[in-house]
């Protein structure tokens, strides 16, 4: 026997009323009678559960594919990029132009200052052979360049002074307190070092020589110069 539905038919026994949107409610006497239902709604449960079982996010497979993408990327990067090899022979770049670059270039108007503190034109003492003992005297090396030195070239030696030293036999020493015979050159002064520029009558270098030498080294080149 049914109870009384939720149409105002009559209270329920010990039950509340029902809301009136639900319509018609039967409860059956035998439980047995809603079995289908009870299948029913299990197969639907069922279904949904395996749904979500299968669901992924949609950018997994994708953030997948570029995750590996990129390791293999960055292994191979690792195998072929290049590798610095270290070395004991570290080599340092010069400060300065290489000396051989000045050869063929006219040596600036440099006006030096002679033992009594009178200006000289560098030009006007040319031809010549121009020592830099502002690091190095150098005496040996000098005197072997004077008795070289054929008639009508001159062997100047500059210092780096305010006042020159005297010179010796057949040299003419000058100073050059401001250094612009040192900043043409190029070549840094180096202690127990004397550098040299051989010069024509027309001012053009014809021979630097960074580290003056054994005569022999130069001697064709300064030969010419009183030709």
């Amino acid at each position: 026997m049914g109870m009384p539905d939720a149409e105002g038919h009559g209270p329920s026994d010990g039950l509340p009323d029902l809301p009136p949107e639900w319509g018609r409610v039967v409860v059956p006497d035998d439980a047995s009678a809603l079995a289908r239902e009870a299948a029913e709604v299990r197969r639907e449960l069922r279904r949904a559960r395996r749904a979500a079982g299968r669901w992924r996010p949609p950018g997994l497979p994708l953030l997948i594919l570029v995750v590996a993408v990129l390791t293999t990327l960055a292994g191979l990067a690792a195998v072929t990029w290049p590798r610095s090899t270290r070395s004991t022979d570290r080599s340092t770049p010069a400060p300065y132009a290489s000396p051989p670059t000045l050869t063929g270039r006219s040596l600036p108007a440099l006006d030096l200052v002679d033992a009594g503190q009178d200006p000289v034109p560098l030009r006007g003492l040319l031809p010549a052979m121009i020592v830099l003992v502002d690091a190095c005297a150098c005496a040996e090396r000098v005197t072997e360049a004077a008795a070289a030195a054929p008639p009508g070239v001159t062997v100047v030696t500059v210092t780096g002074d305010r006042r020159a030293p005297t010179a010796g036999p057949g040299v003419r020493t000058l100073a050059d307190p401001a250094g612009g015979l040192r900043s043409f050159l190029h070549v840094p002064p180096r202690p127990g070092t004397a550098s040299a520029l051989l010069v024509d009558r027309a001012g053009v270098v014809v021979r630097v020589l960074p580290d003056l030498g054994p005569v022999d080294a130069y001697r064709a080149d300064l030969t010419r110069l009183g030709a």
